[in-house]
């Protein structure tokens, strides 16, 4: 059951993932006319700081802990059976001795087979919370880029960069719209403010 564990650890390394380029290649655009503007986001705290990212690990942890006590009663009855063989296999007549190695065996196949299948169910889970993560943060971070006249943002852990100005990380900015526009419902956003300056319409006077 390690191996669980250790996928539901690296989920927060899996969401490199959020920073690769796509796998489409964009359509060519015209160099840009300035120097470039390059910020860089620490991906990993988009999934362990923003709500939904940790919505995502929580539904993903739940999926590990399910597995984790499933193999442990497993691990159980493997014991039980080897201590029974250790016990009493020398009193034991060839034909029940051989039935119970031959159940026990059986049992030890089983528990490779789920051991397998969980560690597949878990990293198909991982999967599909990183893809509907980065769908949804994808979004923010573009129009943050557009704003603030980004021409390239970074993972600042897997980007290969040696070095970058603490300023230029925009990763709490990008946590902060992430959390306050696409994790809470639209219901509960602040309503648009009249826009300033706007004119009062003038009342019409009655005849005299």
């Amino acid at each position: 059951m390690n191996r669980i564990l250790l996928s539901l650890v690296g989920m927060g390394m899996a969401a490199g993932a959020l920073g690769q380029a796509p796998t489409t290649a964009p359509a060519a655009a015209a160099a840009p006319a300035g120097p470039l503007k390059i910020a860089v986001i620490n991906v990993d705290r988009l999934v362990t700081d923003s709500a939904l990212g940790k919505e995502a690990f929580a539904r993903v942890k739940k999926v590990a802990d399910q597995k984790k006590e499933e193999g442990e009663k497993l691990t159980k009855e493997l014991r039980e059976m080897e201590q029974k063989l250790a016990d009493q296999g020398a009193s034991l007549a060839d034909d029940k001795k051989d039935a119970l190695q031959k159940q026990y065996q059986e049992k030890a196949i089983a528990f490779k087979r789920f051991q397998d299948d969980a560690q597949r169910q878990l990293d198909e889970a991982q999967k599909k919370e990183l893809e509907e993560l980065q769908k949804r943060v994808m979004p923010v971070i573009s129009q943050i880029g557009k704003e603030r006249g980004f021409t390239l943002i970074f993972n600042k852990y897997q980007s290969g960069l040696v070095y970058a100005d603490d300023g230029s990380d925009i990763t709490d900015e990008v946590l902060k719209r992430f959390n306050t526009t696409v994790a809470v419902p639209a219901a509960e956003k602040p309503a648009a403010a009249a826009p300033t300056g706007a004119a009062a319409k003038p009342t019409p006077k009655k005849p005299s």
